[in-house]
């Protein structure tokens, strides 16, 4: 299993996926639950994080629902679920309140070096860019070399699982195999591990992705330097 070492330092930053957030069905309290108890535990200790969110179900039912009525242009679509990842980012800076700077960030070349409380709390920024690049653009501002990608899967595949039974789990992986492999595209609802552009700007900008699925336990032990089960892009 692969370690990491993240700066005592530096901010945790966390891109975390809508669909850990709001899978079907509307929120996971369950999850969210979760996320309160690890985040405070850190925040209540000094350790600055922050968290960026993705849209989930609730930006691909909006993008899939519009599809069907018209052929709508892919910066509509993309303003639909920026709209769903800052509800979402609402929804967790209420209930980080006590430790949250009071404003959902939606510019991630703005961000303050310093801020309010200990978690900052941003979302989506404009057409053509995911919350994924949003996290990169985020840790590149506050100097943080190492991001960390929760979503619904575990591990980065040598090939898209779904397709190919063959398809291995990776450890690790260099971002010039990972680009290759997911290309250069960015679509509104776009479902990969991590993004496209995200991953441009971070193989050029020297930054690492622990990509890893939602269990607390494991991301837990990816903060504090420990073995965790999940990919290094790097």
């Amino acid at each position: 299993m692969p370690e990491v070492v993240l700066k005592k330092k530096q901010p945790i930053i966390l891109s975390i996926g809508g669909s850990l957030v709001v899978p079907n069905g509307g929120p996971d309290a369950y999850f969210l639950k979760q996320l309160d108890s690890l985040v405070s535990g850190y925040a209540k200790k000094g350790r600055k994080v922050v968290i960026v969110v993705g849209g989930g179900k609730t930006a691909r039912h909006y993008i899939d629902a519009a599809r069907k009525v018209h052929k709508v242009t892919s910066e509509d679509l993309d303003w639909m679920g920026i709209h769903a990842t800052r509800l979402n980012g609402h929804l967790l800076r209420t209930i980080f309140r006590k430790f949250a700077h009071p404003v959902v960030i939606k510019n991630p070349t703005r961000v303050p070096k310093k801020w309010d409380g200990k978690v900052l709390i941003a979302a989506g920024w404009k057409p053509g860019w995911s919350t994924d690049y949003v996290a990169c653009r985020i840790a590149k501002q506050l100097g943080v070399d190492t991001v960390i990608n929760a979503s619904n899967i575990d591990y980065v595949y040598n090939a898209d699982p779904n397709k190919d039974k063959k398809a291995k789990p990776m450890k690790e992986m260099r971002w010039v195999d990972y680009r290759k492999m997911v290309g250069s595209r960015w679509d509104p609802g776009l479902s990969l591990p991590f993004d496209p552009i995200a991953s441009k700007f971070c193989h050029t900008h020297k930054i690492d992705v622990a990509v890893v699925g939602g269990n607390m336990t494991n991301l837990k032990k990816l903060i504090e330097g420990k073995s965790f089960k999940g990919t290094m892009l790097k």
